[in-house]
């Protein structure tokens, strides 16, 4: 809509009917740019104010104006003289007077910007007397509506610009020496007419007040009456089942609410009719409701339950009724945590009898949710499509089960897993007699209530003692003839696999399960032969002794599927046979590591010549794919032999060494390949530690080279496990074994140096993480060499070159580094086990250290300090913000009176009118307060405080920074 052109609102406006337009990105970015620009400046008080008070102004820029204003005040106050905060407060009331019948978006905005107002005016006393005079008695909503945002915004009063000190006395001010004024006002209200004793924004007031009023004040006030009878108003039944939640809460402390607790308990029993009420009208919403106050009652009076089991079963029997009557299964799930915190308590040997008569009670839950994990009946028969094309709830309901089946082994830990299993026995025994003759081959009757009973086996697995003789003995034989459907047959091999732990105490059992699991190989659906794969995986682990035996029977077997399985089926079943492989004797161990492995290096050397003239990644991917299931036998094929003997698996190690490092040389533009190589090599030093001395000096140097011809980040990932597996001090490993890694990791830092010199660090942001995962064990179990090495000055600067990233997997591996370099420029350094006496404690850090590391703080540590400042107030993740404090932390440790220059320096580069008049002034006489006191620590607490404040204030976009613009980073090494 038009404006006057003297009110200078017309780029405003159409800034933001831009935004709301379909125009091009470019033009969206310009109008956010101009209105973000336009919500931190000045003019922004008086315009926001023009745009309220016109009549002429669409809504939604009135709720943009609001919305600014709120900010201005919460962040901005500063730009106005403290003798117009009156005059600031005035015009906000007389807005609110404007909006009290709404927009109700508008007027909440108008009532935050008021509370911040009055939280930050310290010499406003009689805020909630002259608010209410000046709204006066008709605009009952509005003032319920400032009321119930008062306690929030004083609880987030962190965004505020006030000492500890000030926001504290505010706090009593404002809140405090007010809850008993509130409460007479809310009671007043309720009892001036049934509207208002069933108005929505009474009882989120109340929610919102009971941070201060006592919640037995308020039970024991005509509000709770209010609140009980507002459940049967459908307007306030929302508000109200919040309000009750937030009363609940607040008696957690049984023992302290006693008397309220037994005023209350008695009031939510009386709702359990209203269950089977709102279950039979089908209003979804309602039913969440009725079932989230039971729930929230019996997880706030958890301890009453265990100890008065009579007195309260009613409740937990309440709850049960939730779950059996949610047929559309969408407020079962606000038990959940309920029946594990009952659980939990039960199972303690206090709570013995408590648990004994609730046992009936977990039996009911155990039946309830079975039932719930049953698939949909489609009405028209089609079992192929259960949810009528919705994907996204199919998805919802297959992790739903997964969280029901989490209760199952709640209730397995209270009535027994044997308990439990024989339900799920018994439900299969009764499809078996009652539908299993009318299965087919293309028909199986009633099909989901033979899988749920198979789900839940298969959910409760885990809880099942290898011990258990009852009920497994009866179940499994069943189980390996389930009918041939999909979903059976799906679900029978994933419960098969979640048992192989009770089966390798129970060989007779191993054959028709396995046979079972093969089978599942061969069956047309996709989902099943992964079922297969996976459960295949699980006989290997755990029944691997059983099965040593039949490795060269099963190689056949191995050959012939693997083709045929998606990458993650045969990770699995490679898995399965290389843990069969592992128990051979170590005279067996090179020969059947070399039947299973070498048709896998033929593939692989097949792809690879493919892989150089195909036109698609297919070739390349199946490269990796086949170097993936050599690292799975790597890890997994891990012979004990003694340190004098031979590796049988370091030899056949040997002889793939030079087909993975040709193929690494040949695909150096290939990072899945490239990744999956060092991987492998990874693995080698990881599974074979010392063991695999022989292969290490081809290995260090295909590492090397790698690195340099291919500048992908994974070289220095597998580097990284040479470096500690022969760091000095570690077994069998002698020094001159280790000064030669030493040497390798400087040749990798140094070609680093030279990629760093070559391209920005933005184009490097995943070789800057592993460079520096690198460099933080150098540190540790190198510091010696490395400290007192010309390359560490370089390998500083780089760092700081890394810090103008907005990652943050580099940022926070950068400063981890750096918060380790910086650590031996004090008595405390962060060192190696390697390093400590037998007392445990840490060797003294050398002076030489210490000394080395101040000359490094000496040279860069002013550009240091710029940039993890200015990545603290603009750029870094909120996650980097803990570790880039603790490198401001160090420097003020190694260096306190020039750190503290450097810090007041930085603060001076920043833009005009960014910070507060004398806010920089106040900020380094605390510094300066805290470093002669000693404490350093508050030292860092003022930096974070102060950068956060500055971040919240002036949210700046990433370029435009002046001065504290990085430069890049230089290496001629």
């Amino acid at each position: 809509m038009a404006m006057q052109n003297s009110d200078g609102l017309e780029p405003i406006i159409a800034a933001l009917a831009t935004m709301q337009a379909t125009v091009e990105r470019s033009q969206k970015s310009q109008a956010h740019q101009y209105l973000e620009n336009f919500q931190k400046s000045p003019e922004a008080w008086t315009k926001t104010h023009t745009i309220l008070s016109s009549p002429s102004t669409i809504a939604e820029a009135k709720l943009f104006a609001a919305t600014t204003l709120k900010g201005k005040i919460i962040y901005d106050l500063d730009q106005l003289p403290r003798e117009s905060l009156p005059s600031l407060r005035d015009s906000i009331i007389a807005l609110l007077v404007s909006f009290r019948e709404g927009p109700r978006p508008i007027r909440t905005q108008l009532c935050v910007c008021l509370a911040n107002l009055a939280i930050q005016m310290l010499e406003w006393k009689d805020v909630l007397g002259q608010v209410g005079s000046t709204l006066g008695s008709s605009a009952g909503d509005c003032i319920l509506e400032f009321l119930k945002v008062l306690p929030e915004e004083v609880t987030e009063g962190r965004k505020i610009h006030l000492s500890e000190e000030d926001l504290t006395a505010r706090t009593k001010e404002l809140l405090e020496d007010n809850a008993t004024q509130v409460l007479g006002l809310l009671n007043q209200y309720s009892r001036s007419s049934a509207a208002a004793a069933s108005n929505p924004q009474l009882f989120e007031c109340i929610s919102s007040w009971l941070r201060e009023i006592p919640a037995a004040d308020v039970v024991n006030s005509s509000l709770f009456d209010a609140i009980i009878n507002a459940l049967s108003n459908d307007t306030a039944f929302d508000a109200a089942v919040d309000c009750i939640c937030t009363i609940l809460r607040d008696t957690r402390e049984v023992d302290e609410y006693i008397e309220v607790i037994q005023i209350i308990y008695p009031r939510i029993l009386s709702l359990r009719p209203k269950i089977a009420e709102i279950a039979g009208s089908g209003d979804l919403d309602s039913y969440k409701g009725i079932t989230r106050i039971f729930a929230e009652a019996g997880e706030a009076w958890i301890v009453m339950i265990a100890r008065l089991p009579a007195d309260f079963r009613g409740l937990v029997e309440s709850i049960l009724e939730c779950c059996g009557r949610d047929q559309d299964r969408d407020a079962i799930a606000l038990t959940f945590l309920f029946w594990y915190e009952m659980k939990q308590i039960l199972t303690l040997e206090k709570y013995k009898q408590a648990r004994i008569r609730y046992a009936d009670v977990f039996g009911k839950l155990v039946d309830v949710m079975i039932k719930h994990l049953e698939y949909p009946t489609p009405d028209d028969g089609d079992d192929t499509d259960l949810f009528d094309g919705d994907r996204e709830q199919e998805e919802r309901f297959r992790e739903f089960r997964h969280q029901m089946g989490d209760v199952l082994k709640d209730c397995c830990e209270v009535i027994t897993v044997t308990e439990c299993l024989g339900k799920a026995f018994n439900l299969i025994q009764r499809w078996v007699s009652t539908y299993g003759s009318q299965a087919t081959s293309t028909s199986v009757p009633h099909w989901q209530e033979l899988e749920a009973p198979l789900f839940s086996m298969r959910a409760m697995g885990g809880m099942v003692s290898p011990e258990e003789s009852v009920v497994l003995r009866q179940v499994i034989p069943l189980i390996v003839q389930i009918p041939d459907h999909e979903r059976l047959r799906f679900q029978a091999i994933m419960a098969l696999g979640r048992y192989t732990d009770w089966t390798a105490q129970h060989p007779e059992f191993l054959q028709p399960q396995l046979q079972f699991v093969i089978a599942g190989f061969s069956h047309s659906s996709k989902e099943v032969v992964s079922a297969a794969a996976l459960a295949f995986k699980f006989f290997g682990t755990d029944c691997r002794k059983l099965l040593e035996g039949s490795v060269t029977e099963l190689h056949a077997f191995y050959e012939s599927v693997l083709d045929n399985l998606p990458l993650d089926s045969q990770e699995e079943i490679t898995e399965g046979v290389a843990c069969i492989i592992s128990v051979q004797t170590p005279d067996k161990v090179y020969d059947t590591f070399k039947l299973y492995s070498d048709p896998i290096i033929k593939r692989m050397m097949s792809c690879a010549n493919e892989a150089g003239t195909a036109q698609d990644d297919g070739p390349r991917g199946a490269v990796a794919g086949y170097i993936q299931l050599l690292t799975v036998f790597v890890q997994n094929i891990q012979p004990y032999v003694s340190p004098q003997e031979e590796n049988p698996a370091v030899k056949y190690c040997q002889e793939i060494l030079p087909v993975l490092s040709t193929i690494a040389e040949n695909f150096t533009n290939s990072t899945p390949i490239l990744e999956r190589i060092c991987r492998c090599w990874r693995y080698m030093v990881l599974s074979y530690r010392t063991a695999v001395l022989p292969l290490l000096p081809k290995l260090a140097q295909q590492l090397a080279s790698g690195f340099e011809n291919s500048r992908q980040g994974c070289f220095l990932w597998a580097t990284d496990s040479v470096l500690r597996e022969f760091a000095i001090g570690a077994d069998y490993v002698d020094t001159s074994t280790s000064q030669a890694i030493y040497n390798f990791f400087e040749q990798q830092a140094l070609a680093f140096l030279r990629i760093m010199n070559d391209l920005p660090a933005e184009d490097l942001p995943d070789v800057i993480e592993d460079f520096f995962r690198l460099l933080v064990d150098a540190v540790i179990y190198y510091h010696q060499q490395l400290l007192l090495s010309p390359v560490c000055q370089h390998i500083l600067s780089a760092s700081i070159s890394a810090l103008t990233l907005q990652q943050e997997p580099p940022l926070i591996a950068t400063l981890h580094f750096l918060r380790d370099l910086l650590s031996y420029g004090t008595d405390h350094p962060n060192s190696s086990n390697f390093d400590r006496s037998e007392s445990g404690k840490a060797p003294p850090n050398p002076p030489e250290l210490q000394q080395a590391v101040k000359q490094m703080v000496v040279s860069q540590g002013e550009p240091l300090v710029q940039r993890v400042m200015t990545g603290m107030m603009f750029t870094f993740p909120r996650d980097c913000i803990q570790d880039a404090s603790g490198v401001l932390l160090s420097l003020f440790e190694i260096l306190p009176e020039q750190s503290a220059l450097w810090v007041k320096g930085t603060i001076g580069m920043l833009p005009l009118g960014s910070i507060r008049g004398g806010e920089a002034d106040r900020l380094m006489n605390a510094v300066g307060v805290r470093i002669s006191a000693g404490d350093l620590r508050k030292v860092r607490v003022l930096l974070q405080d102060f950068t956060t404040s500055y971040r919240r204030r002036n949210v700046a976009p990433r370029e435009g920074l002046g001065r504290l613009e990085a430069t890049r980073f230089r290496f001629s090494g």
